[in-house]
């Protein structure tokens, strides 16, 4: 009597209704290396085969890239590869310097870090020296800092909060993930006069304007009055 073997087709994982992790992994691994921008998990998710946990895809691919040359982090809340922090000084010489911003500057920068919403007159109570705008004006073309509002105090001077290019640059997570008033000291990003008069509160970085705000308006740059045709234009 002839013994047949039963065979029964192969059925890739999909095919059974599980999505294939590894298969995924390599998508999500390959979106991210080529994206010049950091991607969100929402971004990430939606390329993935169906049913794929990419939570589980991303922490993964964290643990596989830890001891590499580069490393899987989130960075103002989306993923990207960066090269391993013990490894930067080897790239050091190829990185072109940018302009070092000047201590005023970086004491604002990290007064507004720390109190947004906060306004110029308040920055200047807190340094307990004169701001000049073009401070201000410096650190909102870097793109760390935004306008947020208006106060609602008399004059209601512009509020000012950090952007998602802030966290960006130094490698942060979420505005939460800054460090103690101690290692900003020992780090050189507060001095002298800052130094004894920062507080640092809980920082938050939350887009919804507060109580005491109101939102900008187009008036920051408003058009040229119409003198009308009463007036006489001068020569």
């Amino acid at each position: 009597m002839e013994n047949r073997a039963t065979v029964v087709p192969f059925k890739p994982p999909q095919a059974r209704g599980a999505p294939d992790h590894a298969e995924a992994m390599r998508i999500a691994e390959a979106l991210l290396f080529a994206s010049a921008e950091p991607l969100s998990s929402q971004e990430l998710a939606a390329r993935l085969p169906a049913g794929g946990d990419i939570e589980a895809v991303l922490a993964d691919l964290v643990e596989h890239y830890a001891p590499r040359g580069v490393n899987l982090v989130r960075i103002a809340g989306k993923w990207s590869f960066r090269t391993s922090s013990d490894l930067a000084f080897l790239l050091a010489r190829d990185v072109v310097e940018p302009r070092k911003l000047s201590r005023a500057a970086m004491e604002t920068l990290a007064i507004v870090a720390y109190h947004q919403p906060v306004t110029r007159a308040e920055i200047e109570e807190i340094r307990g020296v004169a701001t000049s705008k073009g401070t201000l004006d410096t650190l909102l073309e870097t793109g760390w800092i935004r306008l947020r509002g208006r106060r609602k105090a008399p004059g209601r001077p512009v509020t000012y909060g950090t952007t998602a290019g802030f966290l960006e640059h130094f490698g942060l997570d979420a505005i939460g993930d800054l460090p103690g008033l101690e290692e900003l000291k020992g780090s050189g990003f507060v001095e002298g006069r800052a130094a004894t008069e920062l507080t640092v509160p809980l920082p938050s970085d939350d887009t919804t304007l507060r109580d005491d705000e109101e939102p900008l308006e187009d008036d920051l740059f408003p058009p040229p009055l119409d003198p009308g045709p009463e007036v006489a234009s001068e020569d």
